[in-house]
């Protein structure tokens, strides 16, 4: 048996060697490194692919959350409403722009943000949702997007972990995840489910005015050289990175195919254990990608669990072991304990395990036999 990785990135790398290596070679011939033939390229093979008008290439994922926001014109006070279980960089580019971040709990199935918390939490200064496909099942973005229209709301997706997702509305018409809200912003982190080998990330909307303006916020503000119409910042994916990119995004959806087989065996193996909950998929299996396959380990040793896989040589992760709301930089006076019991309870109990396009049966089958000798 290979040894086991919490993500194979070097496996996954030498399957498209050949190809990655061309098209690296391709920028360095044509030394074009910024907003390149390669950027262009696939920027417009991601537009096709999600079905979306507009994709803007930038930096990193944290910094398309950010742009995204600006483009909006959210003002210091305005209230951002989202997921307090998630990465921090959702609730940190709020806090950065001098909005008002408010957390609220999730949903114990999904992981994702709680439609009822969301309305419970609504004020005359709320101006935003940002609702997270956390781990790779899309949010219920018909709710969302009822309650947007409802109070007047622009939708943020944080789509970071979900690219290739599909939302199943309620009378079964699908659509990317990332293309529904107002605006959207995913990240290319190499572990990701379309990973670069650094960092890059993106914006998408179908708001033509919009994507003009974000065009203009990633390049320093400027649509016409030194001629600086908005507040921007410097934040662009570069030619090396969007190539591989390119070279990836064809075969994405066979990416997230391998991670919903690898799932399907990780879950069959723990069915009915009275001390695992396994992933819940709302809709169709395609409305997960599995960017983590993550349990839940209840009237058991989670962190106890955690060593033994370790000890085995089985890398697993805890995400997230703290509360946004409980962390020092976000504590706020306005939250209570009891508005979080998901969430906290979560944190107690979630654990993630190896999650990849190169698992292979031995090794799942290795993986899931200590869990079940552990918890036994």
């Amino acid at each position: 048996m290979k040894k086991i990785q919490m993500v194979d990135l070097k496996g996954q790398y030498e399957k498209i060697k050949d190809t990655v290596d061309a098209a690296i070679q391709q920028v360095l011939d044509t030394t074009s490194y910024i907003n390149g033939p390669a950027v262009h390229a696939f920027q417009a093979n991601l537009e096709a692919y999600l079905g979306a008008k507009h994709v803007i290439p930038c930096a990193n994922g944290t910094d398309a959350l950010q742009i995204a926001m600006m483009g909006l014109d959210l003002q210091p006070g305005d209230e951002v409403i989202t997921a307090d279980f998630t990465f921090a960089a959702t609730v940190e580019v709020i806090a950065l722009l001098k909005l008002t971040p408010v957390l609220v709990d999730v949903d114990a199935d999904t992981f994702n943000i709680s439609i009822e918390a969301i309305k419970k939490a609504i004020t005359p200064k709320t101006k935003a949702i940002v609702p997270v496909h956390l781990f790779g099942q899309a949010a219920d973005m018909d709710a969302i997007m009822t309650i947007a229209r409802e109070h007047d709301l622009y939708v943020i997706e944080d789509n970071a972990q979900a690219i290739g997702a599909n939302y199943q509305y309620p009378h079964g018409m699908k659509q990317k995840v990332g293309t529904i809200g107002h605006v959207a912003s995913t990240s290319f982190f190499p572990s990701k489910n379309l990973g670069c080998y650094g960092d890059g990330g993106a914006i998408f909307t179908n708001d033509d005015e919009l994507a003009h303006k974000l065009r203009g916020i990633v390049n320093h503000g400027m649509y016409v050289r030194y001629h600086h119409d908005v507040v921007g910042v410097n934040s662009r994916l570069d030619s090396v990175q969007a190539a591989v990119l390119d070279t990836k995004l064809p075969k994405l959806d066979e990416y997230c195919q391998a991670r919903r087989a690898a799932a399907t065996k990780y879950s069959e193996a723990f069915a009915n254990h009275p001390n695992i909950i396994t992933p819940r998929i709302v809709g169709d299996t395609d409305s997960h990608v599995f960017h983590q396959y993550t349990l839940r380990i209840q009237n058991a040793d989670r962190d106890g669990l955690m060593q033994h896989l370790l000890d085995k040589g089985i890398p697993c992760a805890i995400y997230y072991p703290i509360a946004l709301h409980a962390q020092k930089a976000y504590a706020d006076a306005r939250y209570k304990e009891e508005d979080f019991p998901v969430t906290n309870q979560l944190c107690k109990e979630v654990i993630s395990l190896p999650m990849h396009t190169e698992l292979e049966d031995d090794q799942i089958e290795f993986i899931t036999s200590s869990v079940l000798e552990y918890l036994s």
